[in-house]
């Protein structure tokens, strides 16, 4: 499904946006609204993503329920979209701009359109990159023997656990799980994948033969 929405014509920028809510299975507002100031440690091992709690969904109740800023490990293949974002666009405010003002976040129809015009209208939309990783992560770890990751997706996709008496501590213990778990993802999203430079450097229009996909565009 990514090969085919990556092989549409569209905004390398807005390319790199899906493939970026596919790896870190954000919600779809919290990554359009993504700042540049919010990004940790992007040349290192512990590449991180900070997301402020009054970005999160949710009223004032729940975000204290969840512990303030919602923490997001970066595999390497997400620090590596951030960089070519960085290379296209600059690095100014907003990592994912409108395509019209730069100081306001991308559309939020712009994934949406694109992944429709991929062939996927009524079988995807944006949000559903979250479900996918809680189904696909939560079979995973049944069969590799790891029914305690539950909790551990739970957080990853900033939902609030069962048990909230331990939720700061297990905010803190969990994470050398949490970006374990982002990696085996990661890996399992990209493979065959193409490299986010050239994924960003595809036909952003239609061309006069046809669409992008059907003219022999490297993958």
């Amino acid at each position: 499904m990514l090969s085919d929405v990556e092989d549409e014509y569209a905004r390398g920028i807005t390319r790199l946006a899906v493939r970026f809510l596919a790896l870190t299975a954000v919600r779809p507002g919290e990554l359009r609204g993504a700042r540049w100031e919010e990004f940790e440690n992007l040349d290192g091992d512990k590449p991180l993503w900070r997301i402020p709690a009054e970005r999160m969904k949710g009223d004032l109740d729940r975000k204290a329920e969840i512990g303030g800023d919602h923490l997001v490990p970066l595999a390497h293949q997400s620090a590596a979209i951030l960089k070519v974002a960085q290379d296209l666009l600059g690095k100014r405010d907003l990592v994912f701009p409108n395509d019209r003002d730069i100081h306001r976040p991308m559309s939020e129809n712009a994934i949406g359109y694109l992944i429709n015009r991929a062939g996927y209208r009524g079988r995807h939309v944006p949000h559903g990159f979250r479900a996918a990783f809680s189904t696909i992560m939560n079979e995973w770890a049944n069969r590799d023997g790891q029914p305690n990751d539950r909790d551990v997706i739970d957080l990853m996709l900033a939902h609030v656990p069962r048990n909230k008496v331990e939720l700061a501590y297990n905010r803190a213990g969990y994470m050398p799980r949490r970006r374990e778990l982002a990696t085996i993802w990661a890996d399992m999203l990209v493979r065959g994948l193409a490299a986010p430079a050239l994924i960003a450097q595809r036909p952003s229009q239609p061309l006069s033969t046809g669409r992008s996909r059907r003219i022999g565009v490297p993958r």
